[in-house]
């Protein structure tokens, strides 16, 4: 229990190092708050469920990778991001392709979260509806998300640019979903059994 607490310390205060950093000086002040304001919202909540409710270190850890994903996002926008253009120009793509790695950890991250909720609440009897309903749950999650940049887009008109991240591209939704699609069910199948793990050894 010690050595999962020290992990979750570690964790929360590597973030929030980050999270200072993404806030001084980004791109702009706008987009910075779109971005990583999921993470604001999580944060209190996993703080305050963390006595009564721990998760296990695996969730903590993928939650601090989307964190630190988000803003760097927030901090140089999605399209500005230095890691996707060296991908564009080391893998020929034609667009900044950081967002993609948003997204597709928008579905991988989520994935696992709902699978702990699940099997920890006992929400489903049956263990093989699992990854079905897993699916399920980060793909609303994922087209609620690009419901929510559109209504941005709406309130707010061309401020929205930068958090939108298109690029030029009519297809940017429909990739940011697929995107998600195969991060929820990358996550299943490369991390079930090590989170079955770490769920025993946290119920023990």
């Amino acid at each position: 229990m010690m050595h999962r607490m020290k992990t979750a310390v570690l964790l929360l205060v590597g973030t929030l190092t980050i999270l200072v950093w993404s806030a001084v000086h980004p791109h702009d002040y706008f987009t910075w708050i779109l971005e990583v304001f999921p993470f604001l919202i999580a944060l209190p909540i996993l703080v305050i469920t963390a006595g009564r409710f721990p998760l296990t270190p695996l969730a903590y850890t993928l939650i601090a990778l989307h964190a630190t994903i988000l803003m760097a996002g927030g901090h140089f926008t999605y399209a500005e991001v230095p890691l996707g253009f060296w991908m564009k120009a080391a893998f020929g793509f034609s667009r900044n392709h950081f967002d993609r790695i948003g997204h597709f950890a928008q579905g991988f991250v989520p994935a696992l979260i709902a699978r702990e909720i699940l099997i920890r609440g006992q929400v489903v009897r049956r263990r093989s509806w699992l990854p079905f309903l897993i699916v399920c749950f980060t793909m609303a999650l994922s087209a609620f998300y690009e419901l929510i940049e559109w209504w941005t887009a709406e309130a707010t008109g061309s401020a929205a640019t930068a958090f939108l991240g298109t690029q030029g591209d009519p297809w940017d939704t429909q990739w940011d979903m697929f995107f998600a699609l195969i991060g929820s069910i990358s996550a299943l199948v490369t991390l079930s059994r090590l989170h079955d793990r770490q769920l025993r050894a946290l119920e023990g």
